[in-house]
């Protein structure tokens, strides 16, 4: 486990853990937005490894993934479903497009539920995705 992440929480630590172990792919997301894990089948659909980015800013996510709306621009900061249940603190849902670090599109769906200390505080996001089949396109629209 990173140093970063062992200064996280208790709540994202076992997160972080049940992401790890899961089979379908998963982001976990700090109350601030930013990325602090995604496991192997996230991986997948990234189209990057989270062992060569760790921890990754809200707006280096953005930049490297590019997410994009059903009309092909780009998707909203608050319309991502991690940002929708850490502010509003409820599930969130979307569809939407990202370009993979391979240099993939792909269509994606997202749904996040909200992480909340014992105490009641906003600590983050867990956001499971999964891939539109056949929605999968090399290079840029």
């Amino acid at each position: 486990m990173s140093g970063v992440m062992a200064q996280r929480p208790v709540e994202l630590i076992l997160a972080r853990q049940l992401a790890s172990g899961l089979a379908v792919p998963v982001l976990l997301v700090d109350a601030q937005g930013d990325t602090i894990f995604f496991n192997e089948p996230a991986e997948l659909i990234f189209g990057l490894r989270f062992d060569d980015v760790d921890a990754l800013s809200l707006e280096g996510r953005l930049e490297i993934l590019a997410p994009l709306d059903a009309d092909g621009r780009p998707l909203a900061t608050e319309r991502l479903p991690g940002i929708v249940a850490v502010r509003e603190r409820r599930p969130a849902h979307a569809a939407f497009h990202l370009h993979g670090g391979d240099g993939v599109r792909r269509h994606v769906e997202a749904t996040a539920i909200p992480l909340e200390s014992a105490g009641g505080h906003v600590l983050g996001a867990l956001v499971v995705l999964w891939t539109t089949k056949g929605a999968e396109h090399a290079g840029h629209p």
